[in-house]
């Protein structure tokens, strides 16, 4: 008899269409929360980069004024300089906090959609909301983490490439060639495969965080567990996932990107012989909605699809090792219960 099929996957080992259609079913079924989420917070977080944009430029405008009508002979001053790099930065960081929580909020939505997608069962904003927001705490610990066990590779990886390409120049001029080549080599053909390595061992973390309500060390050890015997399908299933989400968002960027050009020259017409930086700014400020709407729809989809193919490979892999397939068939007979 085939397998029970309560929500978007059959109960039962998954197949790479399966999981693929189970991703794009979900996506059918409850775009509501998984889209009015991710507008929610990517499009929060841009207007609050605007807002620190807007007070970093009013408390530095007089001296931006002041550094872009020096000529191409005259040099910025140390009185103009460290006002404008103070504001970029605290813009930049208010940045990187605002898109780390986004993030990490889909992080965290995509596994509870999950939740009730494989059992059948429908759900509301506000349900999806509290679940995911509860949990992004945990999600940020796991993400950092794992950024920081892979990043140290990846970072041995990138000094290994230049020390490849300072190699390849001084093979030219006939010194330090076995030195610098010997280095590159060893220390790219190293630490890149090990830091993919680690990043898909510790892929299901975020799924583990949200599905097990597991602490952020734990949901790494969790997703260690579980990829354990599998890499290689979890790496090629998530790469797949990956590229076509990519796909995907260039697809997407092409509309937009003419329609910003288009928006860009009009808006370009219109400028004086000598215009300052506030006209330049109003000039091209349809070019810049139209191309932030186009990067909100495709962070939308980048976020979201690769997310959702990981979180089916997360129950995949334990409906293969913990047979919870059975598990979740009778959990589908139960009535949901809407709490906070």
């Amino acid at each position: 008899m085939p397998p029970p099929k309560p929500g978007v996957i059959p109960l039962a080992p998954l197949k790479l269409g399966e999981i693929l259609g189970g991703a794009f079913s979900t996506m059918g079924r409850y775009w509501k929360q998984l889209f009015g989420i991710g507008a929610a917070v990517y499009g929060g977080a841009l207007v609050l980069v605007g807002v620190a944009a807007l007070i970093a430029y009013s408390a530095t405008g007089d001296h931006l004024r002041h550094v872009v009508s020096l000529s191409a002979e005259e040099d910025p001053t140390s009185a103009d300089l460290v006002p404008l790099l103070t504001g970029f930065g605290a813009v930049w960081l208010v940045a990187m906090v605002a898109f780390m929580v986004s993030t990490a909020m889909m992080y965290a939505t995509v596994p509870a959609i999950l939740q009730e997608a494989v059992l059948g069962r429908p759900t509301t904003f506000a349900v999806i909301w509290r679940r995911a927001w509860a949990r992004v705490p945990a999600v940020i610990g796991t993400v950092i983490l794992s950024v920081l066990i892979a990043v140290i590779p990846m970072v041995l990886a990138v000094i290994g490439f230049f020390a490849l390409m300072i190699g390849a120049i001084s093979m030219s001029h006939g010194s330090g060639i076995a030195l610098w080549t010997s280095l590159g080599f060893l220390g790219a053909l190293a630490t890149a495969p090990l830091a993919a390595w680690l990043w898909v061992k510790f892929c299901l973390a975020p799924s583990a965080v949200v599905f097990e309500v597991q602490r952020p060390v734990a949901g790494l050890r969790r997703s260690s567990q579980l990829v354990r015997g599998d890499w290689w399908r979890v790496f090629g299933i998530t790469l797949l996932a990956s590229l076509i989400a990519a796909v995907a968002n260039y697809i997407i960027q092409i509309p937009f990107s003419f329609l910003g050009m288009f928006s860009g020259v009009i808006g370009g017409s219109t400028l004086n012989d000598d215009p300052n930086p506030a006209s330049i700014v109003f000039a091209m400020s349809g070019y810049m909605v139209i191309m932030a709407l186009g990067q909100l729809i495709g962070q939308l989809i980048s976020a979201t699809f690769p997310q959702l193919v990981t979180g089916l490979v997360y129950v995949d892999r334990r409906m293969r090792t913990e047979n919870l397939g059975p598990v979740l068939a009778e959990a589908a007979t139960v009535p949901p219960r809407y709490g906070p």
